[in-house]
């Protein structure tokens, strides 16, 4: 069987164990509350706009949200899986589940002053991002590319979506929930967007 740290090093690919984080069943419970509020709600630009407008940075989730994330990455079982190195690493937090909505909770870490540019993916079903930086100046790139840098709030993705997922401007976490746990790396650049980004 393998160890808590032998699946750190993994990303928790079951989740994080939350018997042994306390700060992760707390996320967990938070999320899931935020979670009853939006459930009915299409991932997607008009999303983006509510989210950002009804949750953005003041309001509990969200400071919540950023909190717990930080505690996280000191605790040591956020985003413990080097993608590319420790400036780029991705880990799950919760499966997606009956106890959880069926939507997954991973987070995200990047470190890059520059652009940076991520795996490429597609989200099946949507994705919906809560932003948290760690320096103030980093920032996330929604859609369309180029034209949707978002800091402190959120980022949300219509079903069929597929990006490069790009930060700057320093330490920053993508924290994201994913209906069904749903995402594609086969997607390819140039493919023609949905309708819904």
């Amino acid at each position: 069987m393998a160890s808590e740290s032998d699946a750190a090093k993994d990303g928790f690919p079951n989740g994080v164990d939350l018997t042994l984080h306390p700060t992760a069943q707390t996320l967990a419970a938070r999320s899931l509350e935020f979670l009853k509020e939006v459930q009915n709600l299409t991932p997607g630009k008009e999303l983006e706009k509510r989210l950002n407008r009804n949750y953005g940075p003041g309001n509990e989730y969200y400071e919540d949200f950023c909190k717990y994330i930080k505690q996280g990455l000191e605790e040591g079982w956020v985003a413990t899986a080097n993608i590319e190195g420790p400036t780029y690493r991705r880990g799950k937090i919760s499966l997606p589940v009956a106890e959880n909505l069926y939507m997954s909770l991973t987070a995200v870490y990047f470190d890059s002053q520059e652009e940076f540019s991520g795996q490429y993916h597609k989200h099946p079903y949507g994705e919906i991002n809560c932003v948290v930086p760690i320096d103030p100046t980093f920032e996330l790139e929604g859609l369309p590319v180029g034209e949707n840098w978002q800091g402190a709030g959120w980022t949300s993705l219509g079903p069929g979506t597929h990006h490069y997922p790009r930060s700057r401007g320093g330490k920053g976490v993508a924290f994201f929930f994913l209906p069904s746990g749903r995402i594609a790396y086969d997607a390819k650049p140039g493919e023609p967007q949905p309708l819904s980004i």
